[in-house]
């Protein structure tokens, strides 16, 4: 089995309280005359307390369009990007050297080439390090990829991989627009960045950390306005449909028995939740479905209060705040999950 040698999470510098992060995109997007209180009320409902942006506040009003806001992501991403790998390796007792194959994952910027050439690039792994960049799976891009490097080394047990995600989501919001999604989107995802170093069975790491025993994933139908993006002239303007915990509702519980079944586990098995932090009524709804409490999604909702919805990283953080925060004792078992545009849900088994 694949094993989970090392997370580690990251934020930009630049942190906020909510008040002051709603009153930047008022100013920026509404109109003079239209009331704020809709905006404060998406923004309250949200239950974020603070958040991290790439650049200081400050900066945002001098973003004249989408050059700017991908060249900023360009300069700050592959920063925060070589600060989580790094930070990975070095938890992991590993060197960029070391590493065989490179998965990089981001919704939120374009970059030719790719976030992981420039980050091996920048911090020394080998020339035949293999790349994998992702583009397109957003929130759930945190669980698909370590899912697919689980694939990866099925194939290369004596392998090395690393994922990394870098999501800089302030740097899309649309100026002079007040409509209902990029009001909620404004008040919900914030900035930051996560890796996950891997190894296979047969390398020398391979019993140390939670092993990936199996995976699932389930690409819903007529789904494919649930969430994304449109692009156009102004960048990547949200599509953020109402049914999104519909989805949840009708699908999850299904899925999440389909990854158990086979191996004789049930929901109350489980004992170490790693769930994205997509929003409330999102995780209000698993909780529902699943039958959990609040103190089984903990620190999906801790990490909703402080940083906000981080897309395809969000997911890799709560990782990380499990692994610090609540142990697990040798043969505990664990589901990691998130969906996202598609609409899909990526699950991943995980065994102490």
């Amino acid at each position: 089995m694949t094993a989970i040698s090392a997370v580690h999470a990251t934020l930009p510098q630049h942190r906020y309280p909510q008040a002051q992060l709603t009153e930047l995109f008022t100013r920026l997007c509404l109109p003079e005359s239209a009331s704020h209180a809709v905006v404060d009320r998406f923004h309250t409902s949200a239950r974020v307390a603070t958040r991290h942006l790439a650049l200081p506040i400050e900066e945002y009003a001098g973003l004249d369009g989408f050059t700017a806001a991908n060249n900023a992501f360009l300069t700050v991403g592959v920063d925060l990007g070589c600060e989580a790998v790094l930070g990975a390796l070095s938890d992991a007792g590993l060197r960029p050297a070391d590493v065989d194959v490179v998965m990089s994952t981001t919704v939120t910027g374009v970059a030719v080439p790719s976030l992981d050439a420039r980050i091996a690039a920048r911090i020394g792994m080998r020339p035949d390090v293999k790349r994998i960049p992702m583009m397109g799976l957003g929130c759930l891009a945190g669980a698909a990829g370590v899912a697919r490097l689980h694939d990866f080394l099925l194939g290369a047990p004596t392998a090395v991989a690393v994922l990394v995600s870098v999501e800089l989501c302030s740097l899309t919001v649309q100026r002079q627009d007040p409509s209902a999604a990029n009001m909620i989107a404004s008040g919900l995802f914030g900035d930051g960045a996560a890796a996950v170093v891997a190894v296979g069975a047969d390398h020398p790491l391979g019993s140390v950390g939670p092993r990936v025993v199996d995976t699932a994933s389930h690409l819903y139908p007529d789904t494919e306005r649930a969430m994304g993006w449109d692009v156009g002239s102004t960048g990547l303007k949200i599509v953020l449909g109402a049914e999104v915990p519909d989805l949840v509702r009708t699908y999850l519980a299904e899925d999440v028995k389909t990854l158990l079944s086979p191996h004789g586990l049930v929901v109350d098995d489980i004992s170490r939740w790693i769930c994205h932090p997509g929003g409330p009524k999102v995780i209000e709804t698993i909780q529902s479905v699943l039958g959990l409490d609040h103190d089984d999604l903990a620190m999906t909702w801790n990490s909703l209060n402080r940083i906000g919805n981080l897309s395809s990283a969000s997911v890799l953080h709560v990782f990380a705040d499990t692994l610090a925060e609540r142990p697990s004792a040798p043969g505990d078992w664990g589901v990691l999950m998130a969906m996202g545009p598609g609409f899909c849900a990526e699950l991943v088994l995980l065994r102490w």
